[in-house]
């Protein structure tokens, strides 16, 4: 049930967020529609009252019956200025008459404003076509005006529903994230818990059978058991050092001694510490160093680490007996150092977090590639303090390729 709850919150949260973002469309569509409602009123009300104001005007009424002309336009246009001051409608507007059965754009017009939509029209002098006039007044930025007119209101529900989107889109992803590295820590304890115990059943059985072997000609199995131990011993040791060191150097506890060092010296020592395990899997590591300028400033024991930990890595992920080539040339005053291995290759989907920390590659068996899933975590944390890249190129099936690039001195 507990690794279900995630996705349970971030289910009810979309939900959640759903519900008020229909609510919050549905009050800002009221509130406009009200909005446009109460100018559609006030437009008819300026309206209405100038037609009835010209229709009173015997004069200007026979006038327009006869011709449209610039003193009967001002007319309409200050009644019109008249009451939309006094509607409070503050807008561009343009109007036209149209004389008797006159198609409209005969008759003259004045405009205030560029043609556009919210049309409103009204009789002067009876119905139209029957001596009648009919005048038509337009708002070509009515929707401007009414969304102007929501003022605050609209603008903070606008804002809201951006920042609740937001908020819950980042809260979303922080649960996956903690999901994410639930399952990346509990994945490590069980490998952290299954590489311990290893040793130390070993170390176990080894000291049984030394209280066992106590006759004065059993020395040489007493030695045997006793570097069995020692074996053990560092290995533990090993392990344990290389969890707390990857914890000290993300708190940045851990300062580099950094000295000048032969890249290459430091790729045969780390070599020769794998030679057991190459050996144990009957694997061969082909060494290339074609790099004429192999010296940088670094710290000899991380820099040995880190190239450990990659030929570490090739040959758990060999196929059965480990192929590593490790190359070294230079380039931009760099020199560049690679490992590849004819491995399983990594897919695309997780060359990405192949870096991260407590990551493994799946294999469908926790442990069926032992570690804890901070060696290329390390590798990487290194090669930046050192000022200097790492990347991959990998295909499933066709083996992986680290390439690190240092600047030389």
């Amino acid at each position: 049930m507990k690794r279900h709850r995630p996705f349970l919150y971030i289910t009810l949260s979309s939900l959640a967020l759903v519900i008020v973002l229909i609510i919050q469309i549905n009050w800002i569509l009221g509130t406009a529609a009200i909005k446009e409602e109460i100018f559609n009123d006030k437009a008819n009300m300026v309206l209405s009252r100038t037609a009835e104001a010209l229709s009173s005007d015997q004069k200007v009424t026979e006038n327009l019956q006869i011709s449209v002309g610039q003193d009967e336009a001002q007319k309409i246009d200050s009644l019109l200025n008249h009451y939309m001051e006094e509607y409070n409608i503050h807008i561009d507007y343009h109007f036209e008459i149209q004389p008797g059965p006159m198609p409209m754009g005969t008759g003259w017009s004045l405009d205030n404003g560029a043609a556009g939509s919210g049309q409103f029209q009204a009789c002067i002098g009876g119905p139209a076509g029957n001596g009648g006039m009919l005048l038509k007044l337009v708002f070509p930025d009515r929707e401007q005006f009414i969304l102007a007119e929501m003022g605050v209101p609209f603008i903070s529900s606008v804002a809201l529903i951006l920042v609740v989107m937001l908020m819950s889109w980042r809260t979303i992803l922080s649960l996956l994230r903690e999901k994410q590295l639930s399952e990346q820590t509990t994945d490590f304890l069980n490998n952290m818990t299954h590489e311990f115990k290893t040793p130390l059943t070993n170390i176990a059985l080894a000291g049984k059978m030394l209280t066992r072997e106590g006759g004065p000609d059993q020395e040489e199995k007493r030695r045997h058991y006793t570097d069995i131990i020692l074996e053990e011993n560092e290995k533990l040791t090993l392990q344990v050092e290389q969890v707390l060191g990857m914890t000290a150097l993300e708190r940045g506890e851990i300062p580099l001694r950094k000295t000048r060092c032969d890249l290459h010296q430091l790729i045969r020592e780390a070599c020769q510490r794998m030679r057991l395990q190459i050996e144990n899997k009957e694997g061969e590591v082909t060494l290339d160093l074609g790099a004429e300028h192999s010296i940088v400033m670094g710290d000899e024991m991380h820099l040995v680490h880190a190239i450990g930990n990659l030929i570490d890595n090739a040959i758990k992920y060999a196929n059965e007996k480990p192929e590593v080539r490790i190359r070294t040339w230079n380039s931009n005053l760099s020199v560049i150092l690679s490992v590849a291995d004819k491995g399983v290759g990594i897919e695309r989907v997780h060359q990405k977090k192949v870096f991260g920390k407590f990551f493994r590659v799946p294999t469908g068996d926790v442990h069926n590639v032992k570690g804890f899933g901070i060696g290329l975590s390390y590798v990487k944390k290194i090669i930046d303090l050192h000022h200097g890249t790492i990347h991959l190129e990998s295909k499933k099936g066709a083996g992986t390729t680290f390439t690190i690039t240092l600047p030389y001195v």
